[in-house]
């Protein structure tokens, strides 16, 4: 075999195993400490799951993998699918009200024809029929209030100006056809979560140029912005003690997207000081903590690395 021939196969070679490679996934649902800095993995997948969300009596996680939702026991890892009945297409904008009761899910309602389709929907957290709560798609839950009757989303509506644009909407868990818009500037804005006091909305927007974390009224008004640096910052969380907020960071700057598989940091902010604190880096961002996924103490919360 002569040297040209043997370079160009190992040059395919070598290009072959990095496609493989590339294409080799492992999702891991990590739960960190703040007291020990300590990553803990609770289960791990080569499949891609998102989003957890952590029950209020401390026992379970619930993710979202394949449109299904699922319930991972904490201690073993171990997981069960909760039945969303005609619900396979959720998303990674799930979580609970605040009594455990009622699962909050955003599915991909191939019943709305046009555009992307999105649409919130309730149920009972131990499984069961979705009632429909926003009509208009898409629409992709984030947040609720601390009183259980009130729930943030996100989104994409035709404006006065007949631009289409994503803003942070209201509506009362019972449903209905009239949302509330609490903002109104150009460009995204994303991921509203509750303080648990229940004046505060936190979220990101791009409003400022690049993605930052910003918190206003829960009537929308006194925006003001938390983070100014050269990160991409995304999906603010309070802990439910009001102390910090976790939220993640690309290292690089995406503007208005959150793809996945990039360099992250998951970094938390004391409301008292103001000050920020790197938590842990690796490769995530979409699916990694889109949702509040805080323990009911505070002492931990849960994301996702790839």
């Amino acid at each position: 075999m002569n040297r040209t021939l043997a370079l160009s196969l190992c040059i395919t070679a070598l290009t072959l195993i990095q496609r493989v490679s590339a294409q080799r996934l492992t999702s891991q649902l990590e739960t960190y400490d703040l007291a020990t800095g300590q990553r803990s993995i609770v289960h791990r997948d080569t499949v891609r799951f998102e989003a957890p969300n952590w029950t209020n009596d401390g026992r379970f996680l619930i993710i979202n993998q394949g449109g299904k939702l699922y319930r991972v026991i904490l201690k073993t890892g171990q997981k069960e699918v909760i039945n969303t009945d005609f619900a396979t297409a959720c998303n990674n904008d799930h979580g609970l009200t605040p009594d455990g009761k009622t699962l909050i899910i955003s599915h991909n309602d191939k019943r709305v024809t046009a555009g992307a389709n999105s649409r919130v929907f309730t149920l009972p957290a131990s499984g069961g029929v979705p009632r429909l709560i926003t009509e208009q798609a898409p629409s992709y839950w984030h947040g609720v209030s601390p009183d259980g009757k009130t729930l943030a989303y996100v989104g994409e509506r035709t404006g006065a100006d007949g631009k289409r644009d994503y803003d942070i909407y209201t509506m009362p868990i019972t449903g209905g056809t009239t949302e509330t818009r609490l903002t109104t500037a150009p460009g995204l804005d994303d991921g509203p979560d509750y303080s648990p006091d229940g004046r505060y909305i936190y979220f990101n927007s791009i409003r400022s140029g690049r993605m930052q974390i910003w918190r206003m009224n829960a009537d929308g008004s006194a925006p003001t912005q938390l983070t100014n640096d050269g990160y991409a910052n995304w999906f603010p969380h309070p802990s439910p003690n009001g102390r910090y907020i976790v939220f993640i960071s690309y290292v690089e700057d995406q503007g208005s997207a959150h793809p996945a598989d990039k360099d992250v940091m998951l970094r938390l902010m004391d409301l008292q000081s103001g000050t920020l604190r790197e938590l842990a880096r690796f490769r995530g961002g979409q699916g990694t903590i889109n949702v509040p996924s805080w323990s009911p103490d505070s002492r931990k919360f849960a994301f996702v690395s790839y």
